[in-house]
């Protein structure tokens, strides 16, 4: 009887291409790796050994462009993840970004753990367990259920904690973009009040002094028309539904909002998406600089 091999950990290297040039990954990988055989690093191409910037790849000639990090297991092949609501966009020892699909909870609630609904969360969790037994993923923000778009999830609790404590100094911009049902006027400025929530868990706006959490919301319009307008909005705190309960106190709620705004519309969902979210990296401290485009739908109604 052959004896089970014990887990090996990874062993990961990272580079990061600091020419001014973008170069092919094998010519890189060579690069980085003077002593290498040719026939190792082909077949480390050939079983998705490698990944740039956190994604895998099996191309030799996949661009490397400067500032981008190439990491190479020289244990396994990378996991590939894949999932039809869940994108990730990067990935390292120490966070997880993701592009979250709309009608997807971030966490659980009461409800969908009695049901047994999946969520991001719990789709990530899972998908770390499959690498790494003992591994495990945490909470650092989240997106309401039918907000699409950006987020990110740590993998450490050291992670976890310095972006939690630190979250306003070390998030450099999070802007969002929604169609809203009319146009803000002015079409650019400034949202400040204090948000609260009654009993049935939905949130209001007060200009009352500390009557609740300050909230405090910038907003430009892109593009307006058909009684619409393609909204951008930017973030200097982070509440519970603030952009919604903003835009509708602009007179121009967020289209499909069944809560805080005219119920549902033509996009048949909430049209509301994180699209940029940039921050320092927990660990390394590099400016960590994602986007996510803006659905295609939303550009029909305006």
């Amino acid at each position: 009887m052959l004896e089970k091999k014990s887990w090996q950990p990874d062993r990961i290297m990272r580079r990061e291409n600091k020419s001014d040039s973008a170069m092919g990954l094998m010519d890189f990988a060579f690069s980085i790796l003077p002593d290498a055989k040719r026939g190792d690093i082909k077949k480390w191409l050939k079983f998705g050994h490698f990944a740039i910037n956190g994604e895998v790849t099996k191309a030799f000639d996949a661009p490397v462009n400067p500032g981008a990090e190439v990491a190479l297991n020289f244990t396994r092949p990378f996991p590939v993840f894949s999932h039809p609501r869940l994108r990730i966009v990067y990935e390292d020892d120490d966070i997880i970004v993701v592009d979250k699909g709309y009608g997807l909870l971030s966490v659980s609630s009461e409800t969908s753990r009695r049901d047994h609904i999946e969520t991001a969360y719990s789709i990530l969790r899972d998908y770390v367990k499959s690498v790494h037994p003992s591994q495990k993923i945490f909470i650092v923000h989240r997106l309401d259920r039918d907000t699409s778009g950006l987020m990110v999830f740590a993998k450490t609790m050291e992670a976890k904690e310095a972006l939690q404590h630190n979250w306003n100094n070390m998030v450099l911009e999070r802007r969002y973009v929604a169609l809203l049902d009319g146009v803000p006027d002015p079409e650019e400025g400034e949202v400040r009040s204090w948000l609260s929530e009654t009993s049935q868990h939905e949130v209001y706006s007060t200009q009352e002094e500390g009557a609740g959490k300050l909230a405090v919301t910038c907003y430009k319009v892109l593009k307006k028309g058909k009684g619409r307008s393609l909204t951008a909005f930017s973030l200097d705190t982070g509440r519970k539904n603030q952009i919604r309960v903003h835009a509708a106190e602009l007179g121009c709620p967020v289209t499909g909002d069944r809560r805080y705004g005219n119920g549902p519309g033509p996009v048949r969902r909430l049209a509301l998406h994180a699209e940029t979210l940039r921050f320092a990296h927990p660990v390394t401290y590099k400016d960590m600089n994602f986007s996510s485009p803006v659905p295609s739908q939303f550009y029909k109604y305006v």
